[in-house]
C-alpha cells in the first residue's frame, strides 16, 4: 500500500475551507460534478469525479479543524468504496489556512494517479476558497 501527503496554503479562513469539504455545492465548485455529503461520522461521502464514483463515509468531522473520510471507487477491485482514508487538517496561519492532506491505504498502482489528482484539485480548492472561479473541471480519470 502507498501513502500520499502534501500541504497547501489557502488565502481563506478555516471556516471557508471547511465548508468546501462538507457542503455539496461548495465541494463540486472545486472537485467533481456531483456530490452527496452527510458530514457527520458515519455519514455518506459520495463525489463523482471525471467518470469515477468516489464512495465512502465521513469518519471524523471537527468543524473548521479537521475532516477525515474513507475513500474508494464504486466498481473497483483494487480500491473499492471506503478502502483508503483521506484526512484534511486545517490550521489557521497568517493570511489564511494551511491544509495538510494525507491519503493513506492506496494501492501502489493508484498512488501516482492520486498524487496528480490531489495536486490538480488542491489548486482548484485554493482558488475557489479564496473567491476565484477555477472554471469547469477538466479532470478525467
Amino acid at each position: 500500500m502507498a501513502d500520499y501527503a502534501t500541504s497547501i496554503q489557502i488565502d481563506a479562513p478555516p471556516t471557508v475551507v471547511f465548508a468546501h469539504l462538507v457542503v455539496p455545492a461548495r465541494m463540486v465548485a472545486w472537485m467533481g460534478h456531483r456530490a452527496i455529503l452527510d458530514a457527520v461520522p458515519g455519514g455518506e461521502f459520495c463525489v463523482d469525479i471525471g467518470g469515477s464514483q468516489v464512495r465512502g463515509q465521513y469518519l471524523e468531522v471537527e468543524p473548521d479543524r479537521r475532516v477525515v473520510v474513507s475513500w474508494g471507487m464504486a466498481g473497483s477491485e483494487d480500491l473499492p468504496p471506503s478502502a483508503s482514508r483521506v484526512e484534511f487538517v486545517l490550521t489557521p496561519v497568517a493570511g489564511g489556512t494551511r491544509v495538510d492532506l494525507s491519503h493513506t491505504g492506496l494501492p501502489e498502482a493508484r498512488a501516482a494517479g492520486h498524487a496528480d489528482g490531489w495536486a490538480h484539485f488542491l489548486t482548484r480548492l485554493s482558488m475557489r476558497a479564496a473567491g476565484d472561479d477555477p472554471g469547469p473541471d477538466t479532470w478525467s480519470s
